[in-house]
């Protein structure tokens, strides 16, 4: 039982409850409200770890997962949720590299056996995202600076990024990570916006 894939089918059935309800779909709401609530519960019950104080990879587990940042963007809770809260801590203390955010627990191999695996550059921006909502401003604009930083000549990202060796790593380019460029960039710039427009009001 992978908590992002619970999430996932919750997301799905949270979506379809509100586009029916958006657009008069004809729709059995009722069951879905009731499966879309028996997930979360689920989730909330088995799959956060009171230990580490956060949620991890599948039920009964001790390992983390960088997918779990996406939890208050796809607004399966709230990012002022402790148990959020916990699990972005978590994850900055167990799985970040040099700045950036590693795709897997690293604490799953011993380190006799593990593999080098470069910095999972859309979770590193799920990472900012989570501050966005979360109000840090500041450190999802270091976290978004950064990974625009590591960009070639032409502006294009791979799926990782080696922080030894210093060169991007994996498929490239990668769609995913530009996706998730856009969107944190996007976010950064809806979340300035309050604070920018008191100051460009006054210069008129």
């Amino acid at each position: 039982h992978y908590v992002s894939s619970k999430v996932m089918t919750w997301v799905a059935f949270d979506r379809g409850i509100k586009s029916a309800e958006k657009f008069g779909f004809n729709a059995p709401l009722d069951r879905w409200r009731t499966l879309r609530d028996t997930i979360c519960r689920e989730v909330c019950d088995k799959g956060f770890n009171r230990e580490q104080n956060a949620f991890v990879e599948s039920y009964g587990s001790q390992l983390l997962d960088a997918s779990i940042l996406l939890l208050p963007a796809v607004g399966f809770l709230p990012a002022s949720d402790p148990r959020v809260r916990g699990t972005i801590e978590a994850i900055e203390k167990h799985m970040m590299r040099d700045g950036f955010v590693l795709r897997h627990d690293p604490r799953e191999i011993s380190e006799e056996r593990q593999p080098i695996e470069g910095a999972f550059l859309a979770c590193t921006l799920w990472l900012a995202d989570a501050h966005v909502l979360s109000g840090e401003i500041a450190k999802a604009q270091a976290l978004f600076d950064r990974v625009a930083g590591i960009a070639n000549d032409l502006g294009l990202l791979a799926e990782e990024f080696d922080s030894g060796e210093g060169r991007q790593t994996g498929n490239f380019p990668q769609a995913l990570t530009h996706i998730a460029l856009i969107n944190t960039a996007h976010n950064l710039s809806d979340a300035k916006k309050p604070v920018e427009k008191p100051a460009m009001q006054r210069s008129k």
